[in-house]
């Protein structure tokens, strides 16, 4: 049992950040059951391929039955008015977003609410805003945001030490560099390409779903 779950918010140990740009559409689901399967804890549906909102929201319906089939939280990026359509578990909020304070009076009582942050401000102000958990980074260079100011470990370590919510590190996270995103002290860590691209999707999940659960074994 994670932190998280033992402080009764959720548990976010190993993300799928979805990417229709990585498979074929007939494929979509199917990594991301594997990587459910291979141990994500949380999937968090995110489009910027430009579709309509009607495919976005018919991809998040499905991405919805197959996460309460599967018993993992369901969070949309971004768009507050998505995930509230989708009755999804949860919104994660963009530094360029609907402010958090107007998305809780918006939404139910109840719903997670992620905020991003590249710095320790931005993490702090999100914690006195009231968001359950912080998505720091980007904590390295990654093809999927390249216009992302990287952290680094130093920075992500500094906002893990300072938050006193959960911090989620995302940003060019893989196999070889996820034991010493988690040794920063982050609560768990968001991936994109590292399990999209990856030639068995379940196993790469649970290398790093492994590599998470162990650093939290380390911590006692």
């Amino acid at each position: 049992m994670s932190v998280l779950e033992r402080e009764g918010l959720f548990e976010a140990s190993l993300c799928l950040v979805t990417d229709r740009g990585f498979v074929p559409e007939k494929r979509f689901l199917e990594v991301v059951d594997a990587v459910i399967e291979g141990g994500a804890t949380m999937v968090q549906l995110r489009d910027k391929g430009g579709r309509c909102d009607r495919e976005v929201y018919e991809d998040g319906l499905s991405l919805r039955g197959l996460c309460r089939t599967r018993g993992v939280p369901f969070v949309v990026n971004d768009r507050l008015d998505l995930a509230m359509a989708l009755e999804a578990d949860g919104v994660h909020l963009g530094q360029g977003d609907l402010p958090l304070a107007a998305a809780r009076r918006l939404w139910r009582r109840g719903a997670i609410f992620g905020v991003s942050a590249s710095s320790v401000e931005e993490a702090l102000a999100a914690e006195r805003e009231g968001a359950d958990y912080v998505g720091a980074g980007a904590v390295f260079s990654t093809a999927t945001k390249a216009d992302a100011r990287c952290l680094g470990l130093v920075g992500l370590a500094e906002i893990a030490r300072l938050a006193r919510i959960p911090v989620i590190a995302i940003g060019g996270i893989g196999i070889a560099n996820a034991a010493a995103t988690m040794a920063s002290g982050c609560a768990g860590i968001a991936v994109v390409s590292a399990l999209w691209s990856a030639e068995d999707p379940a196993a790469a999940a649970r290398e790093l779903s492994r590599i998470v659960r162990s650093e939290w074994r380390s911590r006692g």
